[in-house]
């Protein structure tokens, strides 16, 4: 297999863009992603993998990446008769399609491939469409199979589940069960939950593409709205539009570019997927496959890794899944995060993004918003949130779920670029 670089990572700004539609927000991401690999057109793309979840609800299914970069291809900034994959799973599906990208190039068939994740879940006159998105998240044909799989789960946690009552919150209700069967296990505390929020909070106060741009005190995190114990609304990840983009190319593609384009190639040490079943409630989840899995790909383990961006779409999940990532032992995340070990200037920095919960979370984009951020770590770019010398960075990227595991997983690790 080839060697993989990333030459070119771009998000745009997420947040409520009622006013930017799917073609807009591609535009913005595409033309970012040309800018940064120092690409005047993508007239050398051979390949293209697009990512979204809910342009379905809008009326366009099927052709949803043709459909978008029609006026890309018209105007020539997008050349002509390149195949493009529509690629969906869940929150997961930007990773997927920076994966197909990557196998692309690793297998010979591009010198240089794109990965787009576009994504509009803020209806403000529509609230049902925005519901519909996420309602293609949880089983819709066997419905009966996760009602029976939660209610185990609430009498084991003590919590109450009720689908019927939970409206627009069934995921949350999901993580918040997760969340309480690991206080109960583990001693995990509500306080350490909202420590992982409020540190992710500070880091988006300094991200301009953040949606959430201010900062939240642990005992404001703890204060606010209750979403579903033990969650409040500062521990979850907001609503919100945006796109992101990445190019991944060929070693020979790269060494035919100017030495400033190389000089800040990332190279791709692993790309590895796993996919979620209805498991035990103490069996770890698909993401400790999918991180074993890259850490064999990569030749490194854990503590070989300096910074990470993981999928929190609550501030629970950045306590579960630093164990799931073996950067603390099972059941100690939450002493973890709360230790400062995960922030800025800690061991081992976690979410600098500001995470899904300050960043935002347009579903079909968030997994190349983190190969974005680790883009900018890697290249010592990411000016007052900047982790000092890191050279290994990993990203876990979930969607979907089924029981207690996501549907889907994808695990990235990044190496920073040589010299």
């Amino acid at each position: 297999m080839s060697d993989v670089y990333l030459i070119g990572a771009a998000s745009t700004r997420f947040g409520k863009r009622p006013e930017d539609d799917f073609r807009a927000l591609a535009r913005e991401a595409y033309d970012g992603v040309l800018s940064d690999a120092g690409l005047e057109s993508g007239d050398d793309v051979e390949f293209a993998w697009f990512g979204n979840c809910g342009m379905g609800t809008w009326g366009q299914a099927c052709i949803r990446g043709q459909v978008t970069f029609a006026p890309l291809v018209a105007e020539g900034r997008f050349p002509e008769r390149v195949p493009m994959i529509n690629v969906e799973g869940g929150c997961a599906t930007a990773s997927m399609a920076f994966n197909g990208a990557v196998k692309d190039v690793a297998s010979g068939s591009a010198r240089l491939s794109l990965a787009i994740g576009v994504e509009k879940t803020f209806v403000p006159d529509d609230p049902a469409r925005t519901q519909a998105i996420f309602d293609g998240g949880i089983d819709q044909l066997n419905p009966e199979e996760w009602h029976a799989y939660y209610a185990r789960a609430a009498a084991e946690t003590g919590k109450n589940f009720n689908p019927k009552d939970a409206g627009g919150t069934i995921f949350m209700d999901t993580y918040a069960m997760q969340a309480a069967w690991h206080m109960k296990r583990h001693g995990t505390t509500q306080r350490q939950i909202a420590a992982g929020a409020s540190k992710n909070h500070w880091h988006g106060s300094m991200n301009p593409n953040a949606q959430y741009r201010f900062e939240v005190s642990v005992d404001q995190a703890l204060e606010d709205r209750e979403i579903s114990f033990p969650l409040t609304r500062a521990m979850c990840a907001p609503i919100g539009d945006g796109a992101a983009a990445a190019l991944l190319c060929s070693e020979d593609f790269l060494r035919a570019q100017p030495k400033d384009v190389q000089a800040r190639a990332v190279k791709v040490r692993a790309s590895q997927l796993s996919g979620g079943k209805y498991r035990s409630f103490d069996e770890p989840g698909l993401s400790r496959v999918a991180a074993q899995r890259a850490y064999r790909q990569a030749g490194i383990g854990p503590k070989d890794v300096d910074l990470a961006e993981v999928h929190d779409a609550t501030s629970f999940c950045e306590i579960y899944q630093v164990e799931m990532m073996g950067f603390c032992e099972d059941g100690e995340g939450g002493r973890y995060v709360e230790s400062g070990a995960t922030t800025l200037g800690g061991e081992r920095p976690v979410n600098l993004s500001g995470g899904l919960v300050s960043k935002g979370h347009p579903v079909g984009a968030t997994g190349l918003s983190m190969i974005h951020e680790l883009a900018l770590q890697l290249r010592q770019e990411a000016g007052e949130r900047q982790a000092p010398k890191a050279r290994i960075a990993l990203a876990e990227n979930g969607g979907g779920v089924i029981g207690f595991d996501e549907a889907a997983c994808a695990v990235t690790i990044l190496e920073a670029p040589a010299g």
